[in-house]
């Protein structure tokens, strides 16, 4: 039922769109469109995703599944850092970090159940949690003077992305090397979606998702001063 509800709500895409570029509507209305809008279509990455990773080992599964199921997050960040709206990108990623440490993960724990603990993986998580902590405060320590537009923000924050994004190739490789020396990909289920298909919807979800969060990137600035509430408040909460 709700499968069927988020197919049929993916034509509200096209729609925003269409609207944005035909029609004068008020900013408050194509940000309401918009984000709406970017609901069927994260879940359509995230559909398309889980059929791709169905034909591949776990570990190339996972490496999409992390990937590709924070592309719109990723994707809307980038236009707001293109559009020089800095409390987006950091609302964004504030509530991003928040919802997958909190909802995610105790949703995962709660319905995953009792069962064999792979030591070495929490051990991983937990350092990499720790090590990305120590990264994003890297560059926050220069704004504790009250001056949070220093130059040295800029000048920090360039090499821990850079830093950031490496550990994330070097860990991602190891963990790919190493659940396919201890997994073998199973053939036992044939999904509805074939490789090709789920690489189709993925790609098509992901443009749309972009003239999407383009349309509500822009218009987040005019929305949050109509609700009253401020522009790191929507990012995080909202988008």
């Amino acid at each position: 039922m709700i499968r069927r509800i988020l197919f049929a709500t993916l034509s509200v895409a096209p729609i925003a769109v269409a609207l944005h570029y035909l029609a004068d509507l008020p900013q408050t209305v194509e940000f309401v469109v918009s984000a709406l809008a970017l609901i069927p279509l994260a879940w359509l990455i995230g559909e398309a995703t889980e059929h791709a990773a169905e034909h591949t080992g776990p570990g190339i599964g996972g490496f999409l599944n992390a990937t590709f199921g924070n592309a719109p997050e990723l994707i809307i960040a980038l236009i707001a850092v293109h559009e020089g709206l800095t409390e987006v990108v950091r609302g964004s990623l504030t509530g991003s970090v928040v919802s997958n440490l909190l909802l995610v993960l105790g949703a995962a724990l709660v319905a995953g159940g009792r069962g064999e603990l792979d030591r070495f993986s929490s051990f991983l998580s937990f350092g990499l949690l720790g090590f990305a902590t120590v990264m994003f405060l890297i560059p926050a320590i220069p704004s504790w003077d009250g001056n949070p537009d220093r130059d040295s923000l800029a000048a920090l924050s360039v090499p821990v992305s850079i830093v950031l994004l490496v550990g994330y190739l070097a860990v991602t490789w190891f963990s790919l090397r190493r659940h396919s020396a201890r997994h073998v990909a199973s053939d036992d289920e044939i999904e509805a979606w074939s490789f090709r298909t789920a690489l189709i919807a993925l790609a098509l979800a992901t443009v749309a998702t972009a003239f999407v969060a383009e349309i509500l990137v822009g218009s987040l600035e005019v929305f949050s001063e109509k609700a009253g509430l401020s522009e790191f408040f929507v990012a995080a909460v909202i988008v």
